[in-house]
Order: structure tokens, then C-alpha cells, then sequence
């Protein structure tokens, strides 16, 4: 019998993914922890490094940066709100640094998966669709399990004779569906207000017109409400009159 030889084989494989080139446009987050940091720039630079290196090699556009000096005392985040709301107006990736704790945080959770932008880690890139899915699949665990409780909660107040009853289904009527165009009309309110400083800036560059501010508008390359197709006058002039508070100037 001839001897057996062992033989091994080291392949490398590049995980990195330096060949999957960003294209597209970016609103970039970063977060710094206290006041000091801020204005000294402490982090700030490592962070902006890294989502350059990040992005490089594609063709991207970085269309807005946002700065958060966080306290430790407040829970709010405004810049992280204003981040939203340019990734909304240039249908835009959100893009940070570093997850760490952020995923850990229910209002940046709850916020993001609402807005619907869609969102990149630098140090996790499947955090986007894998990560925040699990957070919001562990929350909706808790939800299940509350309900569970609740549930044979009733089932023991059934058993000790306990008179249950009430229509438990929903038949849809006027209201509710008057309710559901309040929703669209919602939706349509925040459009415009994501829109409004813009609009403002361009009629204070001399653009008055809704002609001008349309041609404004596709200069600046911003989407329409439905994401295609180029700004007409006809546009402008329905975000203009969306009868919202925060526009009520324009």
C-alpha cells in the first residue's frame, strides 16, 4: 500500500469588499460624545476617514454631513432628524462610521425603521437589513409574549366563569377610510416640509418663480415624490400648497 501523503491547501479569499464599488448618494452621520470633542474634533476626523475609505472607488455622491454631540443626559437627536430628513429629500443611503450602541438605542431603532431610509455601518454593512431586523424581531418577541400572558389571562378568567364576550372583529367604515387618506396626506406634509428650506433657499438665490424653483430643484438633483422623472411647475406649486403649518411661509 503506498503511504498516504497529507496535503494542505491555504486559499485566501478577500472578504473586504474593495470590489463592490458604492454608487449612489450618501447622507453621512457621525456622533461624538461630549461638547469637548465636538470643537476639538476629537473621533470627529477617524469617523469622517472611515466612511470616505468606505465609499471610495464607486461612483457616490456625499450630499450632506451631520454632527451629533451627544451629553449622555438627553435621548433626543436633532441632528440624527435632520440626517432622515436629507436622505428623504435626496432619496439618499444613510451612512455612519460605527454602529456600536446606536442599535441599541429603541428611539434611534424606532426612528430609522419608520423614516424607511435606508441605512449602512462602515464596521457592519449588513446592519442595513440584518441587524435592526433582529432588534425589531426581538421587540416583536416581547410584543408576542405580552399578548401570550394576556391571553391566558383570559382563558383562566374564562375557566373561573367569567363573562367574555364584545365583537371582536372590524368592519371598515367611512372613518376609517378617511383615516387612511389623513395618513397619505401625512405622508405628502412631510415631503414638503423635508422640502420647504430648500425651496427657501433657492427663492432667496432669486429663483422665485415655480418654473425657477422646479429648474432649482433638478439642478440640485432631488427627487420628486415618486422618485422619477424631472421637478415641473406644476410639481412645486402642489408642495407649495400643502396646507402644513411648517410651510405656511413658503
Amino acid at each position: 500500500m503506498k503511504p498516504v501523503t497529507n496535503i494542505s491547501m491555504s486559499v485566501e479569499i478577500d472578504v473586504t469588499g474593495a470590489d463592490m464599488a458604492n454608487t449612489g448618494k450618501f447622507v453621512a452621520y457621525y456622533r461624538v460624545s461630549t461638547q469637548r470633542q465636538g470643537r476639538s474634533g476629537l473621533g470627529l476626523d477617524a469617523q469622517k476617514e472611515t466612511v470616505r475609505n468606505y465609499l471610495d472607488g464607486g461612483d457616490w455622491q456625499l450630499v450632506a454631513e451631520f454632527t451629533e454631540v451627544e451629553s449622555g443626559k438627553r435621548s433626543d437627536r436633532p441632528e440624527f432628524a435632520k440626517a432622515l430628513a436629507a436622505c428623504r429629500l435626496h432619496r439618499a443611503t444613510l451612512v455612519i462610521a460605527k454602529l456600536d450602541r446606536l442599535s441599541r438605542n429603541v428611539h434611534f431603532v424606532s426612528s430609522l425603521m419608520e423614516s424607511g431610509v435606508e441605512f449602512v455601518a462602515v464596521d457592519f454593512p449588513q446592519a442595513n437589513k440584518l441587524t435592526i431586523h433582529i432588534i425589531a424581531a426581538v421587540a416583536e418577541h416581547e410584543a408576542a409574549m405580552i399578548s401570550q400572558r394576556t391571553k391566558d389571562a383570559l382563558a383562566a378568567a374564562k375557566k373561573r366563569g367569567r363573562v367574555l364576550g364584545g365583537f371582536r372583529g372590524k368592519v371598515p367604515t367611512a372613518k376609517d377610510r378617511a383615516r387612511s387618506t389623513e395618513a397619505l396626506q401625512r405622508k405628502a406634509d412631510a415631503r414638503a416640509s423635508d422640502l420647504t428650506p430648500t425651496i427657501e433657499e433657492l427663492r432667496a438665490a432669486g429663483k422665485t418663480s415655480l418654473r425657477a424653483i422646479a429648474a432649482g430643484l433638478n439642478e440640485l438633483g432631488i427627487p420628486t415624490a415618486r422618485g422619477t422623472g424631472q421637478w415641473s411647475a406644476t410639481q412645486v406649486m402642489r408642495v407649495l400648497d400643502r396646507p402644513f403649518e411648517a410651510g405656511a411661509s413658503v
